[in-house]
């Protein structure tokens, strides 16, 4: 029913009269004790008594609704917000926000305010039934307040404790030839820093053409134009001659060989490089020489050396443990810990063309510059076959035989590991310096159908411990899970030779397929089933975290999630699925990522059918969730693992809600299962970012992908190899090019400093205002919603002038204060910088967006965005949440070069 306004005597409805109210400039619209006539019997918010009792900085909130309105009736929101953005002139011509937000925003504005996704009607039907709340894991407080403790002590730089062994390490000889100069040695003596090729223009020519995508035929029919060699002094005038002039001149990383096994009549292409070749390739990359680690370490958090901090590979316990076993026999040694990962991968949609790299990297080098794939700490060792053995027509057999050759391969490729891990090889880093070097497999980062290929293991079984395949649901944290017994194992693949008819039955009572010789059975200090490493994109995106969206939107239905999937507000760091979540096909692990960050969101407030308690499902998704980012920390030390461990029993207490569901029926998955094993793997081998195959993942494209298209499609491999060896080729003279350039500085020494909880952000605005001058007060009242800017700004005034000043005697001056100016600048975002401890670019961590409704370039509504903040008040710390205050942000603007925040 219509509301008149006892001030100016307009009607309103009940919505425009409350906006009304706030928003009139008219004093005799606002009495001073007014109340909402459609709240009747409702009692008015009365404050006198409650005062004294309140701090003198705290701003009193009319409960009933803020300066947007009440929360009661958001119907019209959409046609006020379109009707306002009408009526209000068009923004200054010195408006620099992006036309594309905007028409994004249009777009997602469009969807949100489409038809309402129907809802399932029975949800709140029935009687709430309680859970048993007390085992859920949700009211454990002091677990809550660890999680802050835990952090703080992550911040401060660790107690070093040293490999003790006097020796260990040692370096041998140092020479007078850095790697670079080498490199010159091996290009010959020449005063041109671009040799072998005659000038700048010449070798930027080539650059582009092996770095930035132009076919051979293209770059060929490119300089066979006529005047195009002559004009630009080129010595090659086709790609052929290019090639050739690379392939002479310029030295590089180890070359590839082709060889071939022959199974059951059918011929197999593989292609490595020599192991060894390419170890030395990254120890002595002069980009690495200053980071590079040769000794265990004990990290701790304080002088007590009672909580341990794990981090770097070298900060695990595998390589102090090993570095024991090897100073026994070898004094004076130096651990090259391997890191071995393989993937098969679909080179082309059609065709059903796949790849199966085999990558390699090493511990030495720290996990910051493992995460780039631009600084090439990764090396393509080979490609393994890819055949399905299709005319071995016994399905059991090809299984058989396809392992085999696996296993037969990749021993072909680490065979030189097997003498260098025992009696080492003497090589030289990049700053000249030349130690024994004694190169160890220590992890193997696979998916897990390469993780069982790998171990031996049954389809359906854990690779690692003998865990029953019926009983991987169960979880005892008070009994961690063992490792297979390895020694028996190889007793059994020895047994082959004296005893092939027990072979087959002793296999099978040890849980393993008969592989007569496993590629790792003869590598020294090697534990294969200690080697399979956590595998966070694979495990647990694209694994345990899939079933878990599965299973909430079974719960809720479809419609109810994609709905709230729907009314999410924008947020830098979070993807809005405008079209919902529940159809989506083919989803990859950054999408999962982006459904993780919104998950618990969706279903904080969501009824369970049959009037069931949502406590069990929301405990169980939080613990999954906690579990998740926990084992994502770039640094860990016993009691964050404490809390992972925690995190995953949390999950098991809880999980027996969708049974009761009926959404699912057991938990025998092995991805599941193998997360008990994260706390293991991350005391033996550091942190999980040392062995991610997101990292991998994105070499496919580089060494994989792009090198297929580059070929002519036949004999497909042989091309790519050879492309990729011309590409490294490449990439090392530009290296050598910015050294000659920069004035053949030599290696410096440097101290790496561990990697840590990154919390410092630098708050960034750019240096030109997204509105310059143009916006009144009038406007900021209307348009942004700050009604009170005005006397903020007064009040800011008077605190910064006389800050002795007490907040009643501040109050009597705001009226005295004259603003020389109707007009100010206003900025529409904030970001706040992430400074990368190894290469010093800076990257945006977060941003905050402020923005009134406008129309885009099609006369679309683009809706209004506030953004939420949490404000330190100035007695916060960097980790917890005391001292912070959750605020929407109205606007940020300038007033005589002085940026202010005003907080509504």
């Amino acid at each position: 029913m219509p509301v008149t306004c006892s001030g100016c005597g307009e009607s309103f409805k009940s919505t425009g009269w409350k906006n009304h109210i706030r928003r009139s400039k008219n004093r005799n619209c606002k009495p001073q004790d007014w109340s909402d006539p459609t709240l009747e019997g409702v009692p008015s918010v009365i404050l006198d008594h409650t005062i004294g009792d309140m701090n003198e900085n705290e701003i009193v909130v009319d409960p009933r609704g803020d300066f947007f309105g009440d929360y009661d009736d958001l119907d019209n929101f959409a046609e006020q917000e379109a009707h306002l953005c009408k009526r209000e002139e068009v923004q200054d011509e010195n408006e620099v926000d992006n036309e594309d937000d905007d028409l994004l925003d249009a777009m997602d504005a469009e969807q949100e305010m489409g038809l309402e996704v129907p809802r399932i009607s029975d949800h709140s039907a029935g009687p709430i039934i309680v859970d048993d709340v007390e085992n859920t894991g949700i009211q454990d407080s002091s677990v809550l307040r660890l999680r802050g403790g835990a952090e703080e002590t992550l911040l401060g730089k660790p107690v070093v404790v040293k490999f003790p062994v006097k020796g260990a390490g040692a370096v041998y000889s140092q020479g007078d030839e850095t790697s670079n100069n080498t490199y010159v040695m091996d290009l010959g003596t020449s005063t041109n820093p671009f040799a072998p090729f005659e000038s700048q223009l010449e070798w930027e020519i080539a650059k582009w053409a092996k770095l930035c995508g132009p076919s051979s035929t293209a770059f060929t029919e490119l300089i066979k134009i006529e005047g195009v060699v002559e004009k630009l002094g080129l010595s090659f005038a086709s790609s052929k001659e290019l090639n050739k002039l690379i392939d002479k001149e310029l030295p590089g990383r180890p070359c590839f060989e082709r060889h071939e096994v022959i199974v059951r009549g059918e011929v197999c292409k593989v292609f490595y490089c020599d192991m060894i070749a390419c170890i030395q390739a990254l120890l002595g990359d002069p980009d690495f020489a200053i980071f590079l680690v040769f000794l265990p370490e004990k990290h701790y958090t304080n002088e007590d050396k009672n909580v341990q901090l794990y981090h770097d590979m070298h900060t695990g316990k595998w390589w102090w443990s090993t570095q024991e076993l090897l100073e026994k026999d070898n004094p004076g040694a130096t651990i090259v810990p391997i890191i071995i990962s393989t993937d098969k991968t679909q080179l082309t949609l059609f065709r059903n063309k796949s790849a199966y790299p085999i990558y390699i990297t090493i511990g030495n080098i720290p996990k910051e510059i493992h995460a780039k794939p631009s600084n090439r700490a990764y090396i393509l060792l080979g490609y393994l076959p890819t055949t399905r053995l299709e005319n071995v027509s016994n399905k059991t057999a090809q299984r058989h035989q396809l392992a085999n050759l696996y296993h037969a391969c990749m021993k072909h490729a680490l065979k030189p590991l097997e003498s260098a891990g025992i009696n080492g090889v003497f090589m030289t880093t990049g700053d000249s310096l030349m130690r024994c070097f004694h190169p160890i497999v220590a992890c193997v980062v696979t998916d897990y159908p390469e993780q069982y290929l790998t171990a031996c293991t049954y389809n359906g079984e854990c690779p690692t411990c003998p865990a029953p395949r019926n009983s991987l649901g169960d979880h005892d944290k008070d009994t961690p899970p063992g490792l297979h017994d390895l020694s028996s194992i190889l007793e059994i693949l020895d047994s082959f030779e004296t005893d092939p008819a027990g072979f087959l039955q002793a296999c099978k009572g040890a849980g393993i397929k008969p592989i007569v010789d496993p590629y790792w059975k003869d590598l020294p200090y090697v534990h294969i089933y200690r080697s399979i490493t956590p595998d966070i994109l694979h495990q647990l995106y694209q694994g345990i975290l899939k079933h878990l969206i599965h299973w909430v939107i079974d719960t809720h239905g479809a419609p109810e999630i994609d709905a709230r999937c729907q009314r999410l507000p924008p947020n830098h760091n979070t993807r809005l699925f405008m079209k919902g979540i529940s159809t989506l096909s083919r989803v990859t692990g950054q999408e999962h990522d982006q459904m993780c960050r919104i998950l618990l969101g969706l279903i904080i407030d969501a009824p369970l059918p049959n009037g069931l308690s949502s406590a069990r499902l929301l405990s169980a998704v939080r613990a999954m969730l906690d579990f998740l980012y926990l084992a994502q920390y770039p640094v860990h030390t016993d009691r964050t693992l404490e809390l992972l461990d925690k995190a995953l029993s949390d999950f098991h207490k809880n999980k027996q809600i969708f049974v009761d569901l009926g959404i699912h029926k057991g938990f025998n998955i092995p991805k599941l299962h193998w997360a008990s094993h994260y706390v293991d793997a991350i005391k033996l081998y550091g942190t999980t970012d040392n062995v991610n195959t997101q990292y991998t993942e994105h070499l496919h494209i580089d060494l994989a992908k792009m090198a297929y298209a580059a070929t002519n499609r036949k004999d497909e491999f042989s091309q790519m190899t050879a492309w990729l060896e011309r590409k490294e080729k490449i990439l090392r003279h530009m290296q050598y090019i910015q050294w000659q350039l920069e004035g053949s500085p030599a290696v410096e020494p440097r101290e790496w400093l561990p990697p840590g909880l990154e919390l410092d952000r630098t708050l960034h605005m750019t240096k030109h205002p997204s509105i310059r001058g143009a916006v009144s007060f009038d406007h900021l009242s209307t348009k942004y919603g700050a009604t009170f800017f005005r006397t903020a700004l007064a009040q800011y005034v008077i605190t910064v002038n006389e800050p002795a000043l007490r907040s009643n005697q501040v109050e009597r001056r705001l009226w005295t204060v004259h603003i020389p100016f109707t007009k100010v600048h206003v900025w529409h975002k904030i970001k706040f910088l992430r400074l990368d401890p190894v290469t010093g670019w800076s990257t945006t961590a977060d941003s905050i967006h402020v923005r009134p409704a406008r129309l885009d370039g099609r006369d679309r509504l683009a809706p209004a965005r506030f953004d939420t903040a949490l404000i330190n008040d100035g007695t916060g710390d960097v980790t917890g949440i005391e001292g912070l205050r959750h605020s929407l942000l109205s606007l940020t603007i300038c007033v005589n070069g002085i940026c202010n925040q005003d907080i509504e």
